[in-house]
């Protein structure tokens, strides 16, 4: 029999082991791919695609050198030498267009990693897209270098727009960079009878929280709008565009009625009790609003900054998205204004995630900013105002981020106020505070938090960046080296990369459900991916991990959430920061 299967599609496989070699240099067999490895020992799966029915399967296998024993749990095995073993399955079936996938367990002795360097499966010659063969190949990163130092801040500025196509949820577009990840959560909103697919996985999880994802929609905004020649440079535009617009297209789809607004879909603890990919997910997934009988200020502000910043970036692009978005962002400003309550209690489950701990001033204050620049209606400015003087937002601020949007305030009310003293006071303020009183790691990072410390890191970075180009300051030179000393500590000065696929010793088992899953989906169901030791087999390219403990240690570590899950909100601003050292270099 031949020409029985052929490859035609990329699949998630393991992409940290196709090049594997063995005693003399042997390639392994590109329709294998080694998944985890310990001393003595790896697992490697099988993958290809049926293009006739048939039943029965033959597989012999070749080694370059000897193997005590071989593991194959879909059928049996015979030795027939050391570097010889065949392997049967005769109630193995396939239609055309089925996947062809198993894994096995070799075991060895010797002070060489056997690689398998011939495979022939029911008779063909399957190894290296012999004759009618193709084969997988790992997704390679798409972002290419361009020789821009001390670190290359345009590749990598590239790479965290690919991070947040990995967090895509809903039916993926034709030109999804990341070929590990599928179509996912197509019935969310069926409990309610509205359609919220779309919108982004906030971390290394599936639920879609609608609080941190506006915040994220808002800064990828603020970085395209105030450092676009850096993006321009990059030739990141498009795909920032792309980035904020999956975002701003799931709140315009949320938007179902008049001061009505789905603010989550999933529940949080049965989403994090499941360690798999989204697309094999089968909990209920229930959908959450906020409405006048049950208000959330911060949430529908926050919606509304990310509307009114995304109009801005849409102005001259799709005039008429910018306009849609304008209309939902005011509506949801006067819900947020007229209608107060924090949205955590009226999203109850978002409490134990995301609990709006600053409350809603903040929000009221932002959302009216950006609402006046996208507009120059006065009214907002007042709004502005207002909220300033209601919750004494001037002081105190000691980061930014999600949850407190303090410093944003500063800086947009520098921007939009320039004339008026107390909002540069207000900023300057912050920033020498982060400058002088935080505190730092031995290697010189800003510690502002234990979760998630590199996201702050970056946060303030971006801040000072914006301040040292727009803040009408004294200090230029003193912000952008605070800055570029911050996010060159994330890119390797620590003596490693925090970023996942980049640098010098990059992390490489982020907690992320999504990229840990190899294919079969079976392999991740059954907890082996969450627990195996090795790095997990998608590059989750662009990434930026949690971060160090305030001494400076880290551990790249799957089970340590704290310092090594990622985020949309992790990269955000990080991303904006990229950018503006991207001018700068």
């Amino acid at each position: 029999m031949t020409g029985v299967l052929t490859k035609t599609f990329l699949l998630g496989v393991a992409t940290f082991a196709l090049l594997h070699t063995g005693a003399e240099g042997s390639e392994m067999c590109s329709c294998f791919y080694i998944r985890s490895e310990w001393e003595g020992n790896y697992d490697a799966d099988f993958s290809v695609q049926s293009t006739i029915r048939f039943k029965g399967i033959t597989c012999e296998l070749t080694f370059d050198s000897p193997v005590d024993s071989l593991n194959y749990w879909q059928g049996s095995v015979e030795m027939v030498d050391s570097t010889h073993f065949i392997l049967t399955n005769e109630i193995y079936s396939a239609e055309p267009g089925d996947d062809i996938e198993f894994g096995i367990e070799v075991h060895y002795s010797g002070a060489t990693q056997p690689v398998i360097t011939g495979v022939i499966l029911n008779g063909d010659d399957v190894c290296d897209g012999v004759g009618d063969w193709s084969t997988p190949q790992p997704m390679e990163n798409p972002c290419a270098e361009t020789g821009m130092t001390p670190y290359d801040y345009s590749q990598v500025l590239c790479m965290s727009y690919v991070f947040y196509e990995a967090q895509r949820s809903g039916k993926l577009p034709a030109d999804q960079r990341v070929t590990w990840r599928g179509d996912s959560a197509l019935d969310d909103g069926s409990d309610v009878g509205h359609d919220l697919t779309g919108g982004y996985y906030d971390a290394g999880d599936h639920v879609k929280f609608g609080f941190p994802m506006a915040y994220t929609a808002t800064v990828l905004a603020w970085g395209l709008i105030d450092f676009a020649k850096g993006h321009q440079t990059a030739n990141q535009v498009e795909y920032g565009q792309a980035a904020v617009k999956w975002a701003t297209d799931y709140f315009l789809k949320a938007h179902t009625a008049h001061f009505e607004f789905y603010g989550q879909v999933g529940e949080g603890n049965a989403d994090h009790a499941y360690w798999g990919r989204p697309e094999e997910m089968t909990m209920a997934r229930p959908s959450y609003k906020i409405d006048s009988s049950a208000p959330g200020s911060d949430l529908a502000a926050e919606t509304a900054a990310a509307l009114a910043a995304a109009s801005i970036v849409f102005k001259e692009v799709d005039s008429a998205y910018a306009s849609q978005m304008l209309t939902v962002a005011e509506e949801l400003y006067a819900f947020a204004d007229e209608d107060r309550d924090v949205y955590s209690n009226s999203i109850t489950d978002a409490a134990s995630f995301y609990k709006s701990w600053s409350g809603y001033g903040d929000e009221l204050c932002w959302g009216a900013l950006w609402l006046y620049r996208a507009t120059g209606d006065e009214a907002y400015l007042e709004k502005a105002r207002a909220a300033w003087d209601e919750f004494s937002l001037g002081t105190d601020a000691v980061q930014f981020a999600w949850d407190d949007k303090r410093a944003g305030c500063y800086a947009l009310f520098t921007l939009l106020q320039p004339d008026t003293a107390e909002y540069k006071n207000s900023l300057e303020s912050f920033l020498d505070y982060i400058l002088n009183e935080a505190p730092y790691t031995p290697q010189g990072m800003v510690f502002l938090d234990t979760w998630g410390a590199n996201r702050h890191a970056a946060n303030v970075a971006f801040i000072a960046l914006w301040a040292a180009e727009y803040g009408n300051t004294d200090h230029t030179a003193t912000y952008r080296e605070f800055a570029e000393t911050q996010i060159n500590i994330l890119l390797g000065d620590s003596g490693h990369s925090f970023v996942v696929g980049y640098g010098v010793n990059p992390p490489q088992r982020p907690h992320h459900r999504s990229s840990s899953c190899p294919w079969p989906p079976a392999d991740c169901t059954d907890g082996w991916a969450q627990q195996q030791p090795g790095p997990n087999p998608h590059v989750l390219f662009g990434a930026l991990v949690g971060g160090p403990s305030e001494d400076g240690t880290y551990s790249d570590d799957r089970n340590d959430y704290v310092h090594n899950e990622v985020a949309c909100d992790y990269n955000a601003a990080f991303t904006g920061a990229l950018a503006a050292l991207v001018e700068l270099h």
